[in-house]
Parts: structure tokens; sequence; C-alpha cells
């Protein structure tokens, strides 16, 4: 069975499945599907990923350098 992540949304449906990250021409690339069956590749640049400092706050920081720790509910 192939890994993937899956992103949820609100009502616990799969809004997302990613199946790999990929490096292309120093960009990070992001292959999944949609809603179960769309496939999609979504390229992310650097100067984009530098932008998550932008959304970031000390509380959220805090959370997200445990969040690989908690258990699921």
């Amino acid at each position: 069975m192939a890994k993937s992540i899956k992103v949820y949304s609100r009502d616990k449906s799969i809004l997302m499945e990613i199946s790999s990250l990929e490096r292309e021409a120093g960009n990070l690339v992001i292959k999944g599907k949609i809603m179960g069956s769309m496939p999609m590749a979504a390229v992310i640049r650097p100067e984009e990923a530098r932008n998550i400092f932008s959304l970031l706050n000390v509380k959220l920081a805090a959370f997200l350098l445990t969040f690989l720790l908690r258990r699921a509910r």
C-alpha cells in the first residue's frame, strides 16, 4: 500500500490526498488527488514557501513544534 497524506474538510470527508512530494527545478511539486478523483500537481516556489512565516504567530508556532508528537483524536 502506497503511503499518502490525507487532508480532511471540517465534515471529515477527504478533501485531498497527497501521494508524493517531489523536487522539480528548485520548486516543490505536490502530486495527488482532489475530491477523490481529480488528479493534481501543485507547484510551490521558494518565495511562496517563505511566505508561511507571515501566517505564523507565537501560539501557532508553539503548536507546530509539538504537532507531530500529538495523538489523533
